[in-house]
């Protein structure tokens, strides 16, 4: 599955998991969506690993390697914006960092057989990012669903449509499985996946009467009551899942480049 935001950790978890891999080597894997905290630890890969993705989470992996990360955060960004990157990003080691892009790409569905048991590999993006795979072990009732689900943290919306993540957050819970391996946090089940949809449905109706109210987004972003969530970390990607319903509301809309997003969540988190 996935790997992690640099090589260091890759090679954490790879060594954690040497008790398994010294008799069934890592001969293959799915990077579920091109984040680079999902597929910037390629590179620790053992080299024969056939590594999947759908073709538009590789086109992403392209528009954003590890050197524009690099060239972020060398850029002055000020104390506002420097301290949040620096929470956010700092952990990491990317100096030198060289992306390993997936070697398999399908568009979506792909069934795969490893080690004797059927993968079904499942593109529901455009979502949280533009080619987000959710992955399905029907005999273990398993299914790891990237970033379509965050377990106890806040879902962002990179992408889009909201309506496309509703939907892949409904198609998870139709394949009832037991056991739900999210993109972030701890392993869950159906109820889960049930409240980040319950997140999105909230801050879309919640944004779409504020935009017909003629509020601008980065106010918008404070007027949300997201009180149903408290606790749920990263609450400022709020800025973001804004701007994308924004954007959804006005199609002849502009994005916000993305350094203007990330100024918006780190202004909310000093004001929150």
């Amino acid at each position: 599955m996935d790997t992690l935001f640099d090589v260091p950790l890759t090679r954490e978890m790879l060594e954690a998991m040497r008790p398994i891999t010294a008799t069934q080597p890592v001969d293959a894997t799915v990077n579920t969506h091109g984040n680079g905290d999902h597929c910037f630890g390629n590179a620790a890969l053992p080299a024969q690993t056939t590594i999947y993705a759908t073709a538009r989470a590789v086109a992403d992996m392209r528009e954003e390697p590890p050197a524009l990360l690099r060239t972020l955060l060398a850029t002055d960004l000020g104390p506002e914006l420097g301290e949040f990157a620096a929470r956010i990003f700092g952990p990491f080691q990317f100096e030198g960092l060289e992306a390993r892009l997936p070697s398999q790409t399908f568009d979506g569905r792909l069934e795969l057989d490893v080690g004797g048991r059927v993968l079904e590999l499942i593109e529901v993006g455009p979502a949280h990012t533009g080619g987000d795979t959710i992955v399905h072990v029907p005999d273990a009732a398993t299914v790891f669903t990237g970033d379509i689900l965050f377990s106890g943290g806040t879902p962002i919306v990179w992408a889009g449509p909201v309506s496309n993540w509703i939907a892949a957050c409904e198609a998870i819970v139709g394949l009832g499985a037991r056991t739900l391996v999210p993109g972030h946090g701890p392993v869950t089940d159906g109820d889960g996946v049930r409240e980040v949809r319950r997140y999105l449905e909230s801050v879309r109706d919640q944004a779409r009467q504020l935009y017909h109210a003629g509020i601008d987004a980065r106010d918008a972003a404070d007027e949300i009551d997201l009180q149903e969530f408290v606790g749920w970390t990263c609450p400022e990607r709020i800025v973001q899942n804004v701007e994308e319903l924004y954007c959804e509301f006005d199609p002849n809309r502009t994005p916000a480049p993305a350094i203007e997003v990330f100024q918006g969540m780190a202004r909310w988190s000093k004001r929150h």
